[in-house]
Formats: structure tokens, C-alpha cells, sequence
């Protein structure tokens, strides 16, 4: 049984909770939140009483062994430090960090104190998408990979309105790339590695975040491109095109469907069965690492993290995208 903390009262934390209340080793034992009503009333609906609004007190408590984070962006790093500090296994939110500074700190934290640190980066974990690993081989020399995350966020209504959200807050290290562009780019890192060079293109909105963008990267042999969006829908599928076929998963955030179209015209179903509660699968593999003394996901890496954040912190650059955490 591992007892977990939660850094975070929204629907992401509770859509964590009821999909990782499906293992058996999975327990829910303390809230943190910044305001103690807050935090007792989220509390309550999974009838745990031990709630914090100080991060010490919490990151010492002997009530949890772990820490589920899905704080705002930019309190990530130093929410996690403090947990691994006091050696708590920390499973945070995508992005993980702010930038790469932030995410090297998260990391020797994590190697100084001999404990778990993994990105809750839920769709590589998912059968589906590890369904098109296994199959890869099927469609011959990859050439290209493209995908789109497109997703009208209801907060843009507010923000039309004039009322800026945390979604559309720089300080908290939001906006369309680290939001839902991530989830675009980190399946193609798990998957191919890191690109030899990127050019990426966004909107700016004027209080200082992307609103959607669109980025190439340049492999040997093969080319991707990804585009995400905060202000407009798509429902276009994403695929993986190769020599012999072509891979087509029905989203990349939360693949449920995937087929191959070969060039001779058949197709093959390579569809597995997942839980609804796709989030199950993410906390399903921090605990086997816990249990099992691993420190580290070999699918969810922090490597592939790394990677993920090296080349999104290039694509700000190329936007002008930068974040007071970045000064800090």
C-alpha cells in the first residue's frame, strides 16, 4: 500500500484519485491546498481529514509516502523539491516543469534523495499507444509523424470577456504549448527521440501566452509536425506515416482507437482494451516503481522529459514565449 498526498484541488486531481482508487495499493491520505477551506472540502469527498496549507508541514508529514502534483506550472519544481527533500516519491503533472533549469534541479532532488520522480504524462502509458510501439514495425521506414491537439478552451470565453484565467497566465507558466502542445510532442520523443532541429510559429495573445501554434522538427530520414490550440477545435486523427503503411491513432492525448492502412489498401485493427479511467495507467506504474525500488519509469523517463522540455524551451524561444519563472 502506498499512501499518497495530492498538491492541487481541481478535476485533473480528482480525475487522478478515482482512476488510481482502481489499485489496490493506492491510498489517499492528505490534502494540500493554499487555502485550508479548500483543502478540507476536497478533502471530504474522498473522507480524508489531514489537509495542509503550509508546504513544510506537508512536504514533513509522515501521513504519505508520495505526492501527486497538479499544482499550477510554475509551482511545480519547487513543490516537488520540497517533497523530495523530505524523501517523497513525487508524481507531477505535465509539463513538469517550467524549463529545463527547473526540471535539472527536479532531477538531482530526486537522485540526492534516492526517490521515485516521473512526469504524469498519461497517453505513452496507455495501452493503445504502447499497441503502436509493438506495431511500429509493421509499416516499414517511418517518414513522418503528425499529430494535432486542438481544444476550444471554455476559459477563453472568460478571457474574450476580459477576464484572464490562470490558463491564460504567464506567471503560472501556461498557455497552448506547455497545456496541450506537450502532449503532441512527448508521444514523438517516447517514440523517435529528439529532432535535429525544430521551427515553430504561434499566436500570442496579449496577456503574454500562446493561444495555438504550430511547430516542424527535422529527423534523419523523416520529418513531424504538430499543431495545438487553446482557441480552436480539430478533429482530425494523427498518424505515423511509413514506407509500407501508415499508423492512424484516432487523438494523441488519449488514443483509443488505432489502425493500420497498408499501401496495398488492407488494414489491420490493432485496437487493445484500456480502462475508461485512463489516468489508472500512470498511477499503475509509479507504484509498481515505488514497490518495486525502481527510481525510474522506463517509459515516462526523465530523459525523454528532458528532451520534451529542451525542445519546447526552444520553441518559446522562437516564439518569444517567456515566463517570469524563467527569470527567477
Amino acid at each position: 500500500m502506498i499512501r499518497f498526498g495530492v498538491i492541487g484541488t481541481n478535476w485533473i486531481t480528482e480525475s487522478f484519485i478515482n482512476a488510481a482508487l482502481e489499485s489496490e495499493d493506492f491510498r489517499l491520505t492528505a490534502v494540500y491546498s493554499r487555502k485550508e477551506e479548500t483543502a478540507k472540502n476536497f478533502g471530504e469527498k474522498f473522507s480524508v481529514t489531514t489537509t495542509y496549507t503550509d508546504l513544510n508541514e506537508f512536504s514533513r508529514s509522515n501521513e504519505f509516502d508520495a505526492v501527486y502534483i497538479a499544482s499550477p506550472n510554475s509551482l511545480h519544481a519547487k513543490q516537488a523539491i520540497a517533497c523530495m527533500n523530505q524523501g517523497k516519491h513525487v508524481l507531477c503533472e505535465k509539463p513538469i516543469a517550467t524549463n529545463t533549469r527547473e526540471l535539472s534541479e527536479m532531477i538531482a532532488a530526486a537522485k540526492r534523495n534516492n526517490v521515485v520522480l516521473m512526469e504524469a504524462m498519461k497517453s505513452t502509458l496507455l495501452p493503445n499507444f504502447l499497441a503502436v510501439k509493438e506495431n511500429l514495425h509493421k509499416i516499414g521506414k517511418i517518414r513522418r509523424y503528425v499529430t494535432s491537439y486542438c481544444q476550444y478552451s471554455s476559459r477563453y470565453d472568460k478571457y474574450k470577456e476580459g477576464t484572464v484565467l490562470n490558463a491564460f497566465k504567464p506567471e503560472f507558466s501556461n498557455g497552448a504549448l506547455m497545456d496541450i502542445g506537450i502532449y503532441t510532442i512527448y508521444p514523438m520523443v517516447a517514440l523517435f527521440g529528439k529532432p535535429k532541429a525544430l521551427f515553430a510559429m504561434a499566436h500570442m495573445l496579449e496577456s503574454g501566452v500562446d493561444g495555438q501554434g504550430s511547430i516542424l522538427f527535422q529527423y534523419d530520414g523523416m520529418d513531424a509536425s504538430v499543431a495545438y490550440s487553446k482557441i480552436a477545435n480539430s478533429y482530425l486523427p494523427s498518424e505515423i506515416q511509413g514506407e509500407e503503411g501508415t499508423i492512424i491513432l484516432d487523438t494523441i492525448h488519449t488514443p483509443e482507437k488505432i489502425r493500420i492502412k497498408y499501401k496495398d489498401g488492407s488494414e489491420e485493427d490493432i485496437t487493445v482494451s484500456q480502462k475508461d479511467q485512463s489516468m489508472f495507467y500512470e498511477a499503475e506504474e509509479f507504484i509498481r516503481l515505488i514497490k518495486f525500488g525502481e527510481k525510474e519509469s522506463s517509459i515516462n523517463s526523465l530523459n525523454t522529459s528532458l528532451q520534451t522540455m529542451e525542445l519546447i524551451e526552444e520553441a518559446r524561444k522562437q516564439i518569444g514565449l517567456v515566463y517570469p519563472a524563467d527569470q527567477s
